[in-house]
């Protein structure tokens, strides 16, 4: 799963590094829509660290690696496609990201 995550980051990173600026402010669908929200992923690496936490102001999380897990490979099925980018920063696991999107909190 870590391996695959990485491809899909990487491979964003060259598309957007491929693209002239105008082309991705015009088009922000050319890049997204070749690999299943690498957006989404970015932002869901930034779970809320109990070491970040004097940084952040956000209650750091423990979430168990098979949670973690399950939340990658939902966003790679593109079962959360969706929910706002915005969603999946700093949270802890996908099902904190679903509530938080509905505005079940």
């Amino acid at each position: 799963m870590a391996n695959e995550v990485k491809q899909v980051l990487q491979r964003y990173k060259e598309l957007r590094t491929s693209l002239p600026s105008s082309a991705s402010t015009s088009s922000p669908t050319r890049t997204r829509s070749s690999s299943p929200g690498p957006c989404k992923l970015e932002r869901f690496l930034s779970q809320p660290f109990h070491v970040a936490e004097q940084f952040t102001g956000t209650p750091g999380v423990f979430v168990p690696i098979a949670e973690t897990i399950r939340g990658f490979k939902e966003i790679l099925a593109g079962t959360h496609d969706e929910l706002p980018e915005r969603a999946f920063y700093m949270k802890g696991t996908i099902d904190q990201v679903v509530k938080d999107a509905r505005g079940e909190s």
